[in-house]
This record gives C-alpha cells, structure tokens and sequence, in this order.
C-alpha cells in the first residue's frame, strides 16, 4: 500500500537503512501534467522517499497485513476480494504494492500474488522484508503480462491516484483479468480535494473546488515535476470504472474506527470522524 504522501505488527525484519535526503524544497504547485511526466516524476520521488516511507509507515502496514487505507480497514474483516478460504490457488495480481505487504497476507491465504511497483527501492523493501512470490517493476499503464493471466486484482492506494489517465490501468487491469475476475482499488476519496491536506481544524473548512481537476504538482527550480497527484471527481471515477469494461458492484467508504488514534499526512480521528477519507472500488469483469 502506497497512499500519497499525505495499527498493525512492527517489522522484525529491518535492516539498516540509509536515506537520501532531498536536495531541494520543491515548489507545490497546480499544473497540467501529463502522462510520461506523472510517471517520470512518481517513480523518482518512491525511489528517493521509499526508506522515509517505510519507517515511518512499516509498523502501522506491518509485514503481511491488508489494509486499504489509514482508517486501518483490513481485508480480514472486509472481505472485498471474497472469502479468505476462496483465496487458495488464486492467481492475484496486486498493483502499485509497496513493500509488498498486502501480496504476502494473499500467500499466506494459499493465493499466488504477484506484486507490481513502479519503484524500484520499494521492491527492495520487500526482498528485504521476505517475498515468496514474483516482485514485478513496471508502470501500471503498460502491464507486462499476457491477457486473461489473472483470478483477481487489487490496489491499495496504488497506481490510479498518480496517474494522468486512470483509464489506462483499469483497461489494462481489464485485459489481464480472467472473465468473471474482481478487480478493488483504493484512493483518497474525491471530497478530499476540496479541503487541505491538513490533520487539524485547519483541514476541515473548505478551501478549493472539488470540481477542479488540475493536477497537485510538486517542481524542481527548472520546473520539472518530481511529484504528481490527479483528482478525478466520484463521479469520474465510476465512468473510469464503467468505460474500461467493468461493472461496479460497490463503493466503500470506510469510516474512522475508535481504536485507530494515529494520524497519516492529512488522514486523522478528528478529520476521519466527519468527512470520508478513503473510496474502495469493487469493480468485476463480466
């Protein structure tokens, strides 16, 4: 799980990391960015903030757990890729993974994953924490896999929101998915635009229109993103969903538990307790 950069078991498998720091403060900006530019930029900055990421994140993630968001809702208790038990000798693929945390919860439930990054030190993270299964690095727009080669897939944070043009994974998802197969993604849920990314008081009045689609980039001194998000609006993402193939069958938006007390980049109780932080599309292909 990757969500922008904005309670599970500790890693016991971590080794000394050496981070590299920025060289720069980039420049926040609202942009058109493109689709080799977006890819370009996000590959760099998981590569350089992969290690940072990891640390600060690794506890709450854990080694094997499946969580689709801050609110810390997890796969077992979900169940949005189907009953655990149905998970033996599924072929899943899971894009934009990580540390691969969620593609070692599928194996240890008898699935065979296949775990996909654009990153290659987030891959590292997960050879370093153990994996079982293939570690695959590739953009997500360009899937390196033949047609129909999957059961399932998923995505927790992964891919679609740092693409400009989410179209292009769910048709690929689409075309390596078996008929019948489920695909479920997570995002930071559209409403969020609208407010700032901010985990106090601050972040709960509005500030932007949530119907504008211009990208959040981040720029070097010359100019050159190093950092993309796209917003698309709830309702762009279900015609995402329906143009690509596939039919939705529900839109989760989980809300803030009691027992988390954490706080992710914008995510909060205070914030999780008013307004959805998290959409999951459970998207099937007929």
């Amino acid at each position: 799980m990757t969500p922008p950069r904005q309670a599970g078991r500790k890693s016991t498998t971590r080794e000394p990391i050496i981070q590299e720091p920025e060289q720069f403060e980039p420049e926040a900006t609202r942009r058109a960015a493109g689709v080799t530019e977006s890819s370009r930029a996000n590959r760099g900055w998981w590569d350089r903030n992969a290690d940072e990421y990891q640390i600060e994140h690794g506890t709450f993630l854990g080694d094997d757990r499946f969580v689709w968001g801050p609110e810390g809702l997890d796969e077992v208790e979900a169940e949005l890729l189907g009953p655990p038990e149905d998970l033996k000798g599924k072929d899943v693929l899971e894009i934009g993974a990580g540390a691969a945390q969620c593609s070692r919860w599928l194996a240890g439930h008898g699935a065979r994953p296949v775990a996909l990054d654009l990153s290659h030190r987030q891959l590292q993270h997960a050879l370093r924490i153990g994996a079982g299964f293939p570690l695959v690095q590739a953009d997500a727009c360009v899937l390196p896999f033949r047609d129909a080669s999957f059961d399932l897939a998923c995505s927790a944070y992964g891919a679609l929101p740092f693409v400009a043009d989410p179209r292009l994974v769910l048709r690929e998802v689409h075309r390596v998915l078996r008929p019948g197969g489920r695909f479920v993604f997570s995002v930071t849920h559209p409403i969020r635009w609208a407010f700032p990314d901010e985990p106090g008081p601050e972040g709960l009045a509005v500030s932007a229109s949530y119907f504008d689609r211009t990208p959040y980039v981040e720029q070097d001194d010359e100019g050159r993103a190093v950092y993309v998000e796209h917003h698309r609006t709830l309702g762009d993402r279900v015609r995402d969903v329906v143009t690509s193939g596939f039919r939705l069958v529900d839109l989760v938006e989980p809300e803030w538990p009691a027992w988390n007390t954490s706080e992710w980049g914008g995510w909060s109780p205070l914030r999780g307790g008013l307004i959805p932080g998290t959409a999951i599309f459970v998207c099937e292909r007929d």
